[in-house]
């Protein structure tokens, strides 16, 4: 089937932007190329209809001269070789690879219609067929032309995300800035990206800051603001400033590329549900060829009718029963549902995972950085009274000035938002010496000659301090104490904040009869108090990552369909083990290999949409199979001269209108996908 490669391969540009348009030029070309075919048959179609007996006698006119008949069969045969070319080529591609489809049922009815409608110029008893032959191509060349158009417009996203890669950037050498191609540029390159400007690589900011719009590529509408040492992802939008940026990888390396190869794969990948539309258009292939070959049997052996009622017949059954509507049923719903969910920050790797989203159960949620944001932020610095000797009561800036001093040096999730909070109130952080780790308790320095600790409430217990009244507010704090000299100066609560938008994920995932567990590392106070926050369904807590797998296979032993969030480092065992693994992370590191579905931005939201979101499209999948099959049951007999008896008909350019129109409702019924 010559268009239908088309729409398959017209974007196989696999990682080259460049080849990414060649591809997409081709399939405008073929657009193109249809287009011209069905003006010049159009203008070739006037006089046949003109010149054609059966017309003329319909409409009282009469059109004759010596050699009308001859001007008839030579525009017809221009209008079968050159309005059917496409057809005909399409029969022998079929025919190569022993796939018989819709290409072989136009091109047999259109040249068993010319064959007769030639044997009749040169002597046959009959009536010519050849109006009706050029209007069936005519309308043939219509249907494939708007067909074409359509799945232009699904791949259309994917074609913006590879324009987003620019061609040219301008690479610094020393003091020069030269042009060049985007494809040549390599890891440790410093390149220039002008205000306005589509950044050209991956990279890390060396100088300036700019606000940078990332929104076809994480979904994010904000732009977000970006400095010195920050990570920026190729294709996203630079604001107002000018930045030099050192390049992370080579281009075909870059976020943006893996999300074109990932959507490109995933729009290319026969799900189960295209098998069974494949299978079902070989069959109604069969069933029109030996339908079409009965009916002429029929009405021309028992029936006694024409040769030529007979022939009309078997070429509208066969022109009605071309399975575009059914080729293009699923196909075009695959294009748009990947190509949609990529502008969203949804990545579909596995379209059998996706279209699976609507069996889905249970929900598990790695806590850290998915439910949560996955960082400890300081949430209360409480001053406590120094005994005897100190005398003094220091302030909350005091206690985050002594206590960053010790966590300076450290990559504890603590000790990161301890230092957070010194930045934020633009404290200068002192110098330390003798510094130790209290192993699983805590650290201990001397800072400005005075011995500091900061230590977790089981050191004080352990060491006979006595712990200040109701000191943790929330289950879900993490609480560190500072110790000056030994006496016990404050404390500093820790949370890791849960994510605004968690809840209402939740809340979806409910609504429509899906469970959420809370899989996490934590203890159980903390799980607890997460879980119980966000009404989950439950909780494991104190898991260690090669024990999520064995979580899961619990799960679906007592007949779950489970879906695992992780981000995809430790949890890579257990995202292979659920039903369905969805990564979850941003930035370049994210293909996580063993996911199905990579989501760009840490949002719980983005679960819910994209569950709703598999659901809509294997909705949509079914919605045009039973349209695509429907129509042929009911328009076949139709075809076939079933109540010819009450005079009801269908003519073969009615038939091919039908069959277009049948493709047209099935493309717009695709393209009314939208992610909610």
């Amino acid at each position: 089937m010559e268009h239908h490669h088309s729409i398959q391969d017209h974007s196989q540009h696999n990682m080259n932007p460049a080849m990414g348009h060649m591809g997409h030029d081709h399939h405008k070309m073929m657009i193109a190329d249809f287009k011209r075919r069905f003006y010049i048959t159009l203008v070739i179609t006037i006089p046949v209809m003109l010149l054609s007996p059966m017309i003329q006698h319909w409409f009282h006119f009469s059109i004759a001269f010596k050699s009308s008949t001859y001007l008839l069969f030579a525009l017809s045969t221009i209008v079968f070789f050159y309005g059917g070319m496409p057809f005909l080529k399409g029969l022998v591609n079929e025919i190569k690879q022993k796939a018989l489809g819709m290409m072989t049922l136009i091109a047999v009815a259109i040249t068993a219609a010319y064959a007769y409608s030639v044997a009749t110029v040169f002597g046959l008893q009959g009536i010519d067929f050849f109006w009706e032959l050029c209007t069936l191509i005519l309308i043939m060349l219509l249907g494939h032309w708007i067909e074409m158009k359509s799945v232009s417009g699904a791949s259309k996203e994917l074609e913006l995300l590879v324009q987003l890669m620019p061609s040219d950037a301008h690479m610094i050498m020393g003091e020069m800035i030269h042009e060049v191609k985007t494809d040549s540029l390599k890891e440790g390159d410093l390149i220039l990206i002008k205000p306005g400007e589509n950044v050209a690589a991956d990279g890390i900011i060396s100088e300036g800051e700019s606000y940078l719009n990332e929104s076809m590529l994480t979904g994010e509408s904000v732009p977000v603001k970006k400095q010195k040492g920050e990570k920026i992802i190729a294709g996203s939008i630079n604001g107002n400033g000018s930045l030099k940026v050192k390049v992370s990888h080579a281009s075909k390396d870059s976020y943006l590329s893996r999300v074109i190869k990932l959507v490109d794969d995933a729009q290319k990948t026969k799900s189960k549900t295209q098998l069974l539309a494949d299978k079902a258009a070989r069959i109604l292939t069969i069933v029109a060829l030996v339908a079409g070959f009965a009916t002429l049997f029929f009405w021309w052996m028992i029936a006694k009718e024409t040769f030529v009622f007979a022939l009309e017949r078997m070429v509208t059954v066969i022109v009605i029963c071309c399975p575009h509507a059914l080729g293009l049923a699923v196909p075009l719903v695959v294009a748009i549902s990947t190509s949609i969910s990529a502008k969203h920050g949804l990545l579909i790797k596995n379209r059998t995972a996706f279209e699976n989203a609507r069996k889905i159960t249970t929900v598990i949620f790695d806590k850290t950085g998915t439910l949560t944001f996955g960082k400890f932020e300081v949430a209360r610095i409480i001053p406590l009274s120094l005994g005897e000797g100190l005398g003094v009561r220091l302030d909350e800036k005091e206690i985050i000035r002594i206590a960053s001093a010790l966590e300076q040096n450290s990559e504890h999730p603590i000790a990161t938002g301890v230092i957070a909070k010194a930045k934020e109130l633009a404290i200068t952080i002192p110098a330390v010496s003798n510094f130790k780790a209290l192993t699983g308790k805590g650290i201990e320095a001397d800072v400005e000659g005075k011995n500091i600790k900061v230590v977790s409430p089981s050191y004080l217990k352990e060491n006979n301090f006595s712990l200040p009244e109701n000191y943790s507010g929330s289950s879900a704090e993490t609480i560190v104490f500072l110790i000056i000299n030994n006496q016990l100066a404050g404390y500093i609560a820790l949370a890791d904040k849960i994510r605004p938008e968690s809840a209402e994920a939740i809340k979806t995932l409910h609504a429509n009869g899906i469970k959420s567990i809370l899989l996490t590392g934590d203890n159980a106070t903390v799980a607890k108090s997460v879980s119980d926050e966000l009404k989950m369904d439950g909780f494991f807590a104190e898991v260690l990552p090669h024990q999520k797998l064995e979580k899961i296979k619990q799960l679906q032993h007592d007949g779950e369909f489970v879906a695992m969030t992780g981000d995809g480092v430790n949890d890579a065992p257990a995202l292979a083990q659920a039903d369905i693994g969805i990564a979850v992370g941003s930035g370049s590191d994210i293909a996580a290999e063993t996911a199905g579905i990579v989501l760009v931005n840490s949002n719980p939201q983005d679960i819910a949409s994209l569950i709703l979101f598999g659901k809509a499209t294997y909705k949509k999948m079914i919605q045009n199979l039973i349209w695509a099959t429907g129509y042929n049951v009911i328009a076949l007999p139709l075809a076939a001269g079933v109540l010819y008896k009450w005079n009801i008909m269908l003519s073969p350019a009615a038939g091919a209108v039908l069959m277009s129109l049948s493709t047209i409702v099935v493309a717009i019924n695709a393209k009314l996908l939208n992610l909610k």
